[in-house]
């Protein structure tokens, strides 16, 4: 069976290279007579797994020694409620920029914890672009953004300027382009997009941000319990780290991230410069704020998306149904979506196009 183009949001593609592998190891990880699945996360073969994969994420992104990297479980939505309880610090009030649907989510999950102000908002243009102009409570514990907005397509393309700790959700564009870590108390990041299979979140958040926990905050979610247990204060998501640490290994031998930016970008463009010479598709996005990795786009005619869709699957590709919170179509085009899947897609549009325009 042919490998098909999943456009999927997340779960999404992973690479070739690292599913191959993978298949290799799955019985016999390197001698062990046994599978990383069956390892204990105690044992010096899984130990050492964690060891190296976290040497790697800090070599692509170049973090910061002042930095600690968790993996942790619960996806990036219980870090909604994982931010405010480790970062509050006794200020009780936090801000946050509103652009979307995970910053609503994440909106809402704060106000049962402190009180929150929305320093800026984009919902005034349904949620089509990045707002540029905060403002930002001085008296904050921290400022909280989503960079990139998984289900409307919106991207911040240049880090925000902010006085207090800066906080972001990056899963989705999480390792797509470079980042200045030092920039940042805190970036989080699903993995199911572009690191790995769902179950694991990354934490890169600053030391001096953690180690005064709200009360109550149960021990597994508490930053420095789990720093200082190496992210294995509980049984961590074995399997996930181990496939996390190939990706990371698959960037690497590519040229990393500069050079899976490079990529994306060449991705991007072509499917956006197709969507602005037509009128039969649409983006809504202001230009300079479309994401790289989520193209949202919407038919003239909504009557022929259930064709468009039942159409692009007999030609391999998937999951390109927008979210049912906004209807249309969606690309996702993660780091392991290769060019081909983008030009089969734009062609396929285009030929669509020609029959029902």
């Amino acid at each position: 069976m042919s490998r098909i183009f999943n456009f999927s949001a997340g779960p999404a593609m992973l690479p070739a290279e690292v599913l191959s592998r993978a298949g290799d190891e799955i019985l016999d990880w390197h001698g062990s007579g046994m599978s990383v699945m069956e390892m204990s996360h105690r044992g010096k073969e899984f130990m050492g797994i964690a060891a190296e994969a976290e040497k790697d994420l800090r070599e692509l992104l170049a973090i910061p020694a002042n930095y600690k990297v968790l993996f942790l479980q619960g996806g990036a939505t219980l870090q909604f409620a994982q931010i405010p309880m480790n970062l509050l610090r006794g200020k009780g009030r936090a801000d946050y920029v509103s652009t979307g649907e995970w910053s609503k989510k994440a909106i809402k999950e704060a106000k049962a914890l402190c009180d929150v102000h929305v320093a800026a908002s984009s919902e005034d243009k349904n949620f089509t672009y990045a707002p540029k102009n905060w403002n930002v409570r001085k008296d904050a514990a921290y400022v909280h953004y989503c960079s990139n907005e998984t289900i409307g397509g919106v991207e911040f393309h240049q880090v925000p300027n902010a006085e207090i700790p800066l906080v972001a959700d990056a899963s989705s564009h999480f390792l797509s382009r470079p980042i200045d870590v030092s920039k940042f108390g805190l970036v989080y990041a699903g993995a199911q997009k572009n690191v790995g299979p769902a179950g694991l979140t990354i934490v890169i958040v600053r030391d001096d941000l953690i180690g005064n926990v709200m009360k109550g905050t149960p021990s597994v979610m508490d930053y420095k319990l789990q720093a200082e247990a190496d992210s294995m204060l509980n049984t961590p998501p074995t399997y996930s780290m181990y496939i996390a640490g190939l990706v990371f290994k698959w960037l690497k031998a590519l040229g990393g991230v500069p050079e899976i930016e490079r990529r994306n970008v060449a991705k991007a463009k072509l499917l956006y410069d197709f969507l602005d010479t037509t009128k039969f598709y649409g983006n809504p996005v202001a230009k300079e704020d479309r994401s790289r990795m989520n193209v949202p786009f919407t038919l003239t005619d909504a009557k022929l998306d259930e064709e468009f869709l039942k159409g692009a699957a007999r030609q391999g590709m998937v999951q390109l149904k927008g979210h049912r919170s906004v209807g249309g179509m969606r690309a996702s085009i993660y780091n392991a979506m290769p060019i081909e899947g983008v030009q089969r897609l734009v062609e396929y549009m285009r030929d669509f196009e020609k029959k029902h325009g």
